[in-house]
């Protein structure tokens, strides 16, 4: 381990040196790829030399602690009781910022919800999920941002798509895909039963101009006028704007923005991360094998979570995790759930590592 440390504290001073040559500076794409692997070392280099600079305390205090100087040794003493533990501490911490990480994890995210089985109810929660995430990121400070949605006349959304920009977004979401299942009486419902009913959930890292182009050529627009609930027409200008790539047939539409120049940009990059997190999946597909430690199977149709409203309980049923509280969670307090959902991946990789 302490091998590896010194190479990335090597590559980190490295590449604070390459940042400060001209010919880098004026290299965009060179510019940022070295940012970004400067800020990932960052931290692993500040708490290795945090340790080394422990265990050289503790080797002063050691001798310190031999004088003949009673009062002197006395002190040592104690400063080195205090310090003892913290190597050991340290070296846990190191162990898992070592393990492997999601090259996506700083990335920013678009996340789809959809109204899935459950009829009008099936909207209504997927509006649940919508403000939840919304106030959720608003606690972490991030940005959001609605590209397009379709809401239900029944309240919330048949679907909603939006972008969420902020410091290592997808690391915290990216778990959320999946299919997220309510229980409770519906207001639709005249007889006072308990229904379940589902949304969907995708979660997607935001793809870049470096990572992903798209030839011009490959792409369709159409423009319409924007809809409200129900499909009706709440402008009479064809602001709203849909993208289709050819090759593909992937298609998207945003009628957010104000103008049409607005919802083409932002078609666009939703139309990038679409495409992106298609490459990214049929990569995971081929590599099957390395997603067996990840929390769930990473199917998309799969049940990830169950909101239980008459008990006040979310369940994770991915790591077997049960909280009574769902109004806190359902209210944006989704730490309660992803601090669970985080440790038990990170256990998972540490015993995959372990085990090798």
């Amino acid at each position: 381990m302490f091998d590896r440390l010194d190479v990335i504290e090597n590559r980190y001073e490295e590449i604070n040196a390459l940042l400060s040559d001209p010919a880098v500076c004026s290299d965009i794409k060179k510019l940022t790829e070295l940012s970004k692997e400067q800020r990932q070392l960052e931290k692993i280099v500040n708490v290795y030399r945090e340790y080394k600079n422990i265990k050289e305390q503790l080797k002063e205090l050691d001798i310190l602690r031999k004088e003949d100087d009673k009062e002197l040794a006395s002190l040592a003493e104690l400063e080195y009781d205090e310090l003892k533990h913290r190597p050991q501490e340290i070296e846990e911490q190191l162990k898992i910022m070592l393990l492997p990480k999601d090259p996506n994890d700083d990335k920013n995210v678009v996340i789809e919800i959809r109204g899935a089985a459950g009829g009008d109810e099936a909207n209504i929660f997927a509006g649940d999920l919508f403000r939840m995430y919304f106030k959720y990121c608003e606690s972490k400070g991030w940005k959001t941002q609605i590209l397009d949605s379709t809401p239900s006349e029944a309240g919330g959304y048949s679907q909603i798509e939006f972008m969420v920009s902020g410091e290592m977004v997808y690391s915290f979401l990216k778990y959320e895909s999946g299919a997220h299942r309510v229980q409770r009486i519906p207001t639709t419902e005249a007889n006072g039963r308990i229904q379940t009913s589902t949304a969907t959930v995708l979660v997607m890292p935001e793809a870049s101009e470096i990572e992903f182009e798209l030839n011009p050529a490959d792409l369709k627009f159409d423009t319409f006028c924007s809809s409200g609930p129900g499909g009706q027409s709440v402008n009479t200008t064809k602001s709203a704007v849909r993208v289709t790539h050819i090759p593909t047939g992937v298609a998207v539409a945003c009628q957010q923005g104000k103008s049409q120049h607005e919802n083409k940009a932002s078609a666009i990059a939703l139309l990038k991360t679409r495409l992106y997190d298609r490459m990214v999946q049929e990569q995971e597909q081929k590599e099957g094998a390395q997603r067996k430690a990840l929390i769930g199977s990473g199917d998309r149709s799969e049940k990830i979570r169950t909101y239980n409203y008459p008990q006040n309980r979310v369940t994770d049923h991915r790591i077997n995790f049960s909280i009574q509280r769902l109004d806190a969670i359902i209210d944006g307090k989704l730490d309660l759930v992803l601090d669970a959902l985080l440790n038990e991946q990170e256990k998972r990789k540490l015993a995959g590592e372990t085990n090798k």
